[in-house]
């Protein structure tokens, strides 16, 4: 097979080029990047031979080598794992495969610290080009008859050709730039350099990691090793290490169980949110090993989708070494395993909120948008969930409450948790629902996440208070004095009323009275168990059929627009002339909460009317 020279795809260029020429205040990270993506490698073959009997692989000394070589100023990590095919390397290497890219260059170049993001993403080979001016690798996969070298210099393009002779595994080599004091670059043939960087990042892999005949990495699985003979150091690189995260962890915690089904547990909370957090590509779940044996990434069978943010380990002891993703999606151990660890996060978050309550803070700014989508999916835990949520709310401009809080603080005569959904705080606080909560002193929770939208729905109660949206249903907040006066303006007001729910039937199901407003002259509220018009329009953007949902229309019987709309309406007999002027009403109850007129150049045109006649 003859070389072939391809360009890289835009965004893996636009990559390199960043990595390159940025100056990040920690080069040596290369290194641990190239041992993980071996120590991968290695996994990988070994859990492939339980599986593949007819996989000819020689598993009898798997281990990586670090070879120096200081004349030619080159360095070579080498594995004898799994290896690539032709393909693979092209798709993995040559191209970046995964979405969100775009995204990634965006932050790498906004950031200040830019060091932090080079593992972030799964880039790690690429920062290769750091320390190097050019990389050559080699790779043959045991079913591949030939392997494939692929090289480049960083630049616009990389050659890949057939490899007749190609060992399993894989080898990278990196032709080294020259050392430079300045430009933060040592010697990294150095061996008590090798040495020094290996134990820092890579000591816990389970491999071996030779650098000549020495074997330099301790080899300890930190979840099997006492808690006090861990530090916080080592718990940190082992993060970074199984989620290519260059941050520390916000919180890290083990388990134990013994008895008939022995397990350990080794888990983290990231101090930021994975950049794939909320795209539908997303990786979730810790990883399984079986008696220290790897099995599998990402085992979406022990966390569940709202809690794919918590990275670590679990070592089974009682599972088979060639168990399938299928099988344990049945297993009553893992269900098990699954409901323990659940709870241990959960139980984790929950110590954080008044131990570490800056941690909690943090957590919750990153991660909160996640753990909401629980109160939906989970509902053997919605209790504890909703116990480490916090919202913003009108208690506070700037500081979130728990329900926790927020009931201690409900007044005597309060039997409702209110709160109201919208698309910014800005946009609830604004709105007329809140008038009559506002100066009677309650505390209205400010819900403006997406999920939000769904949770309400779902959730009927906190600690036996129910919730009530402030845009919905009816909202009792009068006193029995207010209640008699507002029966008796129901009666006054009641042609008014029937005459406008005909004249706005288009639009509304109905019009009333509202117990809501102090100072505008009407809002809009839906029905107690109507869509609210966000979800309808994110059911209608998934391509759901939905039939038309009419709301209720609500007027102030105290503001002087609406008083002096009851007595036209009652001096006149032709009443033409004012459904003009409830249209205009409509639609300024509609734009006040900040929703969409379906026709704005007919209110437009009303509007402009209406003004000329009061000038």
């Amino acid at each position: 097979m003859h070389v072939e020279t391809l360009e890289f795809q835009s965004e893996a260029r636009q990559l390199l080029q960043l990595m390159i020429h940025s100056i990040y205040s920690n080069k040596d990270t290369f290194l641990r990047e190239l041992v993980s993506n071996a120590s991968d490698a290695l996994d990988k073959l070994r859990l492939e031979t339980f599986r593949d009997k007819d996989l000819t692989a020689d598993i009898s000394d798997l281990h990586i080598a670090i070879e120096a070589d200081e004349e030619q100023h080159t360095l070579t990590v080498r594995d004898n794992g799994i290896g690539m095919t032709r393909d693979e390397v092209v798709e993995l290497i040559g191209t970046i495969a995964k979405s969100g890219t775009a995204e990634f260059l965006r932050k790498l170049k906004e950031s200040d610290q830019q060091q932090d993001l080079i593992g972030q993403f799964g880039i790690g080979f690429y920062s290769t080009f750091m320390v190097a001016d050019k990389v050559t690798l080699v790779t043959r996969h045991p079913h591949a008859a030939e392997g494939v070298r692929w090289e480049s210099s960083g630049e616009s393009t990389y050659t890949i050709d057939a490899v007749a002779d190609a060992p399993q595994g894989t080898s990278v080599t990196l032709h080294l730039k020259p050392v430079d004091a300045d430009d933060q670059l040592p010697d990294y043939t150095a061996k008590g350099k090798i040495t020094e960087i290996v134990k820092r990042y890579s000591d816990f892999i389970t491999w071996p990691v030779r650098l000549g005949e020495e074997t330099i990495n301790s080899r300890k699985a930190l979840w099997a090793r006492s808690s006090s003979d861990v530090t916080d150091e080592e718990y940190a690189e082992f993060y970074r290490h199984i989620s290519h995260d260059w941050n520390s962890p916000l919180e890290t915690f083990r388990m134990q169980a013994e008895g008939t089904f022995e397990y350990q547990a080794l888990l983290f909370i990231p101090s930021q949110a994975p950049m794939d957090l909320f795209m539908r590509e997303r990786k979730r779940g810790v990883q399984l090993y079986v008696k220290r044996v790897f099995i599998m990434d990402d085992c979406e069978a022990l966390m569940p989708e709202y809690l794919r943010f918590v990275k670590g380990v679990v070592d089974a002891q009682d599972l088979s070494l060639n168990v399938s993703r299928e099988i344990l999606q049945q297993d009553r151990q893992i269900q098990l395993m699954r409901r323990r660890l659940v709870k241990k996060v959960l139980s984790t978050v929950k110590t954080m909120m008044t131990e570490k309550p800056d941690n909690y803070a943090t957590f919750w700014r990153e991660l909160g948008g996640a753990v909401k989508e629980g109160l939906l999916s989970d509902v053997e835990n919605r209790e504890s969930i909703l116990a480490i949520s916090s919202f913003a709310s009108t208690n506070s401009p700037d500081d979130l409450t728990t329900l926790k809080q927020y009931v201690e603080r409900m007044k005597d005569d309060q039997q409702h948790i209110y709160f109201m959904t919208g698309d910014s705080r800005a946009t609830i606080e604004n709105s007329p629902h809140l008038e009559a909560l506002r100066a009677k002193g309650f505390e209205v929770l400010i819900l403006t996440d997406a999920i939000d939208e769904m949770w309400v729905e779902a959730v009927p109660q906190f600690e036996g208070r129910q919730f009530q949206s402030i845009a919905k249903g009816q909202v009792d907040l009068e006193t029995e004095e207010e209640k008699s006066a507002t029966s008796e303006r129901e009666k006054d007001f009641a042609d008014l009323l029937a005459w406008m729910t005909t004249s706005l039937s288009e639009h509304v199901k109905q019009v009333r009275l509202s117990s809501r407003l102090t100072t505008s002259a009407a809002c809009i509220v839906g029905d107690q168990h109507d869509l609210t018009p966000t979800l309808e329009k994110m059911y209608r953007a998934m391509g759901q059929e939905l039939p038309q949902i009419k709301r209720i229309l609500e007027l102030n019987p105290t503001h002087p627009l609406v008083t002096s709309l009851h007595e036209a309406f009652g001096s006149r007999s032709d009443h033409t002339e004012l459904s003009d002027t409830v249209e205009l009403l409509y639609g300024m109850a509609l734009l006040a909460e900040g929703g969409e007129l379906t026709d704005p150049s007919r209110f437009v045109r009303l509007l402009s009317d209406r003004l000329q006649r009061t000038l």
